[in-house]
């Protein structure tokens, strides 16, 4: 697997510490907001402003080395996987997130009805409903 270093310098970025902590923090795997990442980060580093965090998620998105979600009524999440287009279910009860792969072969989604002289090349699916610990919270909710 590569390292952030390897993966900074082939998407034409400089090397530095923070952007080295970030891929890590994201390389973990989830979705997570910035607050989650400066925590962890700074764990790794001590010292990082939550600024200095949004640039370098800026810069990693850009890069395509990063991912930003917001789901509706949530916060901004990044995550390392990028560049596959990739959907998402999302918890309404907790806000758990997971990811959902896209159909292989056929992609309907990409082929707007009108895309207004967009090349369309990606497409963001949200799915909403409930996560198993929900379901079970919300069953035993009925039956007390």
């Amino acid at each position: 697997m590569p390292t952030g270093e390897h993966l900074l310098r082939a998407a034409g970025l400089r090397v530095t510490r923070p952007r080295v902590a970030v891929l890590a923090v994201l390389a973990q795997g989830g979705h997570l907001d910035v607050e989650e990442i400066t925590r962890q980060v700074r764990d790794r580093l001590t010292s990082v402003s939550t600024q200095a965090v949004y640039d370098v998620l800026g810069a990693l998105s850009r890069a395509g080395l990063a991912r930003r979600i917001e789901p509706a009524g949530s916060h901004a999440r990044f995550e390392a996987r990028a560049g596959d287009n990739h959907h998402h279910v999302v918890c309404r009860g907790c806000g758990t997130i997971e990811d959902v792969d896209a159909v292989v072969g056929e992609q309907p989604c990409l082929e707007p009805g009108a895309a207004h002289g967009f090349e369309a090349v990606e497409a963001e699916v949200t799915f909403w409903g409930l996560c198993p610990a929900c379901q079970q919270e919300r069953r035993a909710d009925r039956a007390a």
